[in-house]
């Protein structure tokens, strides 16, 4: 089970300036024709309070100058180890193009408005879904999440506004460090990551494979 990557590199003179440049310039290759399905899935990587690591995979919502935005419930077990150690790790695996993105940094709630603009996009079951499941808890069947949801849904017919849940909302993860994988042949694969500096400034180093 192994499979020999592209052989076209990458160069440190092909990078951009601003790691987020060069991740909208690789996300667009990755969501052109369905190149890669749901390019913004990444996995989330949170420890908790003894550093015991845990990871999931969401959907990155939006992506700015200031980092990566992911929404979720902040009593998840990934929201109550952000609250306790905000320092997390990012993974976008390209795996149909050899490409991986892996992002270190820091997540930061996002404001509330932002939340709740974000939230009105939602569809509707998704909406309620936010408010039936408490997520990461233990339940005691399927069909006591799906009698909360048909509870919500009496309630909140479809065209009725929902409120935001007041346990829910976006984590905004500022990168410290992005470094761009590119697969190569025998295993010899480009390794360029971006370090952040002080004053804004970004270094590039490359790294062994």
């Amino acid at each position: 089970m192994r499979k020999q990557y592209r052989a076209e590199g990458l160069d440190e003179h092909e990078l951009a300036d601003h790691p987020m440049v060069q991740f909208e310039r690789w996300f667009t290759q990755a969501a052109a024709e369905g190149a890669v399905f749901e390019p913004n899935a990444m996995v989330v990587s949170t420890a908790d309070a003894e550093g015991r690591p845990t990871s999931r995979t969401v959907l990155m919502k939006a992506y700015d100058e200031q980092g990566f935005v992911f929404y979720t419930n902040y009593d998840s077990r990934k929201g109550l180890d952000i609250a306790g150690n905000p320092y997390v790790s990012l993974l976008f695996p390209w795996h149909p193009i050899a490409r991986q993105v892996v992002v270190t940094g820091t997540a930061r709630r996002t404001g509330r408005d932002e939340t709740a603009a974000y939230f009105r996009t939602r569809p509707h079951g998704s909406q309620l879904g936010a408010w039936a499941s408490a997520q990461s808890s233990v339940i005691s069947s399927r069909a006591e999440i799906d009698t909360v949801y048909d509870e919500l849904s009496a309630r909140y017919p479809e065209g009725e506004q929902v409120p935001v849940p007041p346990n829910w909302g976006g984590f905004r993860v500022v990168p410290q460090t992005v470094e761009f994988w590119q697969g190569r042949w025998n295993r010899l694969h480009d390794r360029l990551r971006y370090v952040a500096e002080p004053g804004g400034a970004w270094r590039v180093e490359r790294l062994s494979p």
